[in-house]
């Protein structure tokens, strides 16, 4: 019996599927903070949680690498990205 739903696809699959979705959802955000006039719907649509992590150094005494600060702007219009993208992979494969 074939595994039926998203139990058939690789986790790689449903990553690549977050990050078109993310990217989709970022593109989203940017367009309406540049072209919605100002009022209370830009506010609620493009408002996001950005959390952070960093800066971080690692010290190897022959390589020193330092990373960060990583960031995350999550809105609505991100989630709304990724619904999209995940309700088109879904139709398509």
């Amino acid at each position: 019996m074939r595994p039926q739903g998203s139990a058939k696809h690789r986790p790689g699959f449903h990553a690549i599927v977050l990050s078109v979705g993310f990217v989709l959802g970022g593109f989203l955000t940017q367009f309406c903070r540049m072209f919605l006039p100002s009022g209370a719907v830009k506010e609620f649509l493009t408002t996001g949680v950005t959390p952070s992590m960093g800066p971080l150094s690692i010290n190897l005494v022959i390589v020193n690498i330092g990373l960060g600060p990583i960031a995350l702007d999550v809105s609505l219009l991100s989630i709304v990205g990724v619904l999209a993208a995940y309700l088109i992979a879904r139709s398509l494969f």
